[in-house]
């Protein structure tokens, strides 16, 4: 993979990127995960037809890790005790009512495996993470089922965000239903991102190449992921 150097100038920038320098940062961070993350599968860019509505001088594709598995009991922390009080006395009396009705449900003890697809939305102009969960054979979570799998602080989260929230829609290549994060504040979230940033806004700009490491570093909280700091370290300069 290989990246052409592309700046965003944030005094006029509102958030959002186009197909090329999607294309661009996608490469820079699939380089960046091959060099510091070990604990997950690859990412890799999949050619693919291009959409209705790319130019054809577009690259085509998407940006895609499969069969991961995330590193968390999500279980566990979905029935995270507190301080004392109350909700100690609730986690305490869940903990002596799991019994063989419980442990007998099929994949209790599973963990589930997830696809990562980072697609470019061309209404928003901004990435949009897709994702499938399912287990060893291969059955497919419901979206109950997502949700009692991530990151119980998560859902809170999720559930009062103004910024985005799960849904089902169909994949833009594969045609298929995938759960997605909607991206409807993504330019937001990612403009306040960088015009937070000191450094970036004393130069009044910021290489492209930052932007999906950014992005990624707030997406991936949803599935208690963390990106190695090193990603932030040698994210490419202008």
């Amino acid at each position: 993979m290989s990246s052409e150097k592309s700046i965003i100038d944030i005094k006029s920038w509102d958030g959002t990127i186009s197909f090329g320098e999607f294309y661009a940062t996608a490469c820079a961070f699939a380089e960046q995960w091959k060099k510091f993350s070990s604990g997950l599968p690859q990412w890799s860019w999949v050619k693919c037809p291009k959409p209705h509505g790319v130019p054809a001088t577009s690259v085509e594709g998407y940006l895609c890790m499969d069969g991961a598995i995330l590193p968390r009991s999500t279980m566990e922390d979905n029935h995270e005790c507190g301080d004392g009080g109350v909700e100690e006395m609730v986690c305490l009396a869940e903990e002596e009512l799991i019994d063989s009705a419980v442990l007998v449900q099929q994949h209790k003890h599973e963990r589930c495996h997830y696809d990562f697809h980072v697609v470019y939305s061309l209404s928003y102009r901004v990435p949009v993470l897709y994702f499938r969960a399912y287990w060893s054979d291969g059955q497919p979570l419901a979206l109950g089922d997502v949700e009692n799998d991530i990151p119980a602080s998560t859902l809170r989260e999720l559930n009062v965000s103004k910024w985005t929230f799960i849904t089902q829609e169909e994949h833009p290549y594969l045609n298929r239903p995938w759960f997605t994060l909607h991206p409807c504040g993504t330019s937001e979230w990612m403009k306040l991102l960088f015009t937070s940033d000191a450094s970036a806004v004393a130069l009044g700009r910021v290489a492209v190449d930052r932007y999906l490491v950014s992005w990624f570093s707030v997406v991936a909280q949803v599935f208690g992921l963390k990106l190695p700091f090193e990603m932030f370290s040698n994210s490419c300069q202008p």
